[in-house]
């Protein structure tokens, strides 16, 4: 299953804010513009699946005044999602998120233009793909819940077509807000993620098992050969601590976390993130503390991953690892209207962006075109 496009209405800047997606994207803009914005939704949008809204909140310390937009009068933050699926069937899922009481008072599936689930009005219904709609089958909602009522019901009341819906949401990981300070943090649980920041790396790395830390260790040694071992221990507290251990000639070097690398770190946590089965990742500004000869293996290593990616970047040198027809397809410029909203279109749909990839390389497009001065002529291409 594949996102094709999502729509969104009403949070934070994205109003009236219309997304097309690739396998691979990578988010372009001047600071400001709303990309990081952009990785919040998607990550607001796979908590919805898993309920539990004010906990998301505080783990951001948001409140829920924050997420919707100040440039509307608006209360609920719309948005719709067109996905297809592995027989590529047309899936849609719409929703109304009500920031008062954290849920979608009203959303709906349709799989192939078929109405399988519907919420409206505090009632309910789910329908088997060879089911017609039927109103008298609308069930009372009589227990309290946050976010989509698929975080609520019980999986095995769910048909196959919704349940793959929710799975792929479930699978949706951000990584937006890395930083090598909690990269280094030691941790007892990793409770299945990364977080946020990265801060659950070493008990990640713990519970994945010593095959797949070696793994990602012969992965990384392409571009780090001395790098021999990933060694994860338990302390007495149940704290997991990490080290790395490198061979220069006969001598063995053992590293704790807190002196490795920041470069190496993040590395090492997105490759982490790499070897979870998943269906989507997204990074904020993937070449953050990376050393520019090792970029090319990180953008060659995400476009070739088995989930959908979407990257956020400011440097030209990233899209220049790109291949066109994936830059084509995928390089999204990221732009404020007058009056404040986040606005997106394909990098390459805008013609003096695509004429100049006829000569020149993605990033060197990107870095000689001052994109201030994109604005009129997207509004051209957009009437």
């Amino acid at each position: 299953m594949r996102i094709k496009h999502l729509r969104v209405d009403n949070f934070k800047s994205l109003v009236k804010f219309d997304l097309p997606l690739a396998n691979f994207n990578t988010l372009v803009g001047i600071n400001g513009s709303g990309k990081s914005t952009v990785l919040q939704f998607f990550d607001f949008l796979s908590q919805q699946v898993k309920g539990d809204l004010d906990d998301w909140l505080k783990r951001r310390q948001w409140k829920a005044s924050d997420i919707n937009s100040k440039l509307t009068r608006k209360n609920n933050i719309d948005f719709e999602v067109l996905l297809s699926d592995d027989q590529n069937f047309e899936v849609k899922w719409s929703a109304s998120f009500n920031r008062n009481t954290l849920r979608c008072t009203s959303e709906r599936v349709d799989w192939n233009k078929n109405l399988i689930m519907k919420v409206e009005n505090g009632k309910y219904s789910i329908w088997n793909l060879d089911e017609q709609e039927q109103e008298s089958k609308l069930i009372t909602i009589a227990f309290d819940y946050q976010g989509s009522l698929l975080s609520q019901i019980k999986e095995s009341q769910l048909t196959p077509e919704i349940l793959e819906l929710k799975k792929f949401f479930e699978g949706l990981y951000t990584l937006d807000l890395l930083a090598p300070e909690l990269l280094r943090q030691r941790t007892r649980d990793a409770q299945n993620s990364l977080g946020l920041g990265g801060e659950r790396l070493s008990a990640f790395l713990y519970e994945m098992g010593e095959i797949k830390r070696e793994n990602i260790r012969q992965k990384l040694s392409d571009i780090y050969p001395n790098l021999k071992q990933i060694n994860v221990a338990t302390m007495r507290s149940g704290w997991k601590e990490l080290t790395v251990q490198e061979q220069f000639g006969n001598t063995l070097l053992k590293t704790e976390a807190r002196h490795v690398a920041d470069g190496f770190l993040r590395m090492l946590a997105v490759f982490a993130q790499l070897s979870k089965e998943q269906s989507f990742l997204l990074l904020d500004e993937i070449e953050n503390g990376i050393n520019p000869e090792l970029i090319e293996f990180l953008v060659d290593s995400l476009v070739k991953a088995s989930p959908q990616v979407l990257v956020t970047t400011h440097s030209p040198m990233i899209l220049n690892y790109l291949e066109d027809d994936i830059a084509i397809a995928g390089v999204i410029y990221l732009y404020k209207k007058d009056n404040g909203s986040t606005q997106a279109v394909r990098l390459f749909d805008i013609p003096s962006m695509r004429e100049k990839l006829r000569v020149m390389g993605p990033g060197e497009v990107y870095e000689d075109t001052l994109l201030n001065q994109l604005y009129e002529e997207i509004n051209m291409i957009k009437k």
